[in-house]
């Protein structure tokens, strides 16, 4: 293991960690994050598979199910690189509305990937960051994505983990 991927693993944790705390300690939640809501998301991000950098965009849509609690489906598009690869991803994202602009997140997944000529993939995941209003309905979110997968073996996949950044539009509908 290299000190990039130590320091992206170690990264990735504490974030998670400061949000899980962050949601533990404070009780209330409210606006656009209220149970009843949908949202649409829109995605852009970046990773890497068969030795491969990918830009991947994406589009979802969530339910809160509870004030905080979103459950929502994602699909993903992998572009940029040999083979084509997409992703469904069915997810349950926590976030706190602390009453301040940066609304923390952490989100629970997992992922089916095709890959164009060989098997499907699954993995599961999470991801931590924060949401920012950026209009009266949206918000901009920031964010790390660790995902593992599973069957895997390093001699087909560079790594069987991976740990990337994410950007994303909420728009409340």
């Amino acid at each position: 293991m290299n000190i990039k991927s130590i320091i992206n693993k170690w990264t990735v944790n504490t974030v998670v960690l400061i949000a899980f705390l962050n949601m533990v300690t404070m009780s209330v939640i409210a606006g656009p994050f209220d149970k009843g809501n949908t949202v649409a998301t829109l995605a852009v991000g970046s990773g890497q598979y068969f030795r491969e950098d990918y830009l991947i965009i994406g589009a979802g849509v969530g339910h809160y199910v509870a004030d905080g609690i979103e459950v929502g489906i994602d699909v993903d598009y992998w572009s940029g690189g040999t083979p084509s690869i997409y992703e469904v991803t069915p997810k349950i994202t926590f976030v706190y509305d602390n009453g301040l602009q940066l609304k923390p997140y952490l989100g629970l997944f997992y992922n089916r990937t095709y890959i164009d000529g060989l098997d499907d993939r699954d993995a599961y995941g999470y991801r931590a960051g924060v949401y920012m209003p950026a209009g009266q309905k949206i918000y901009l979110g920031f964010g790390v994505v660790y995902t593992e997968l599973q069957s895997c073996t390093d001699t087909i996949f560079v790594n069987c983990s991976d740990t990337y950044t994410e950007v994303s539009f909420i728009i409340t509908l």
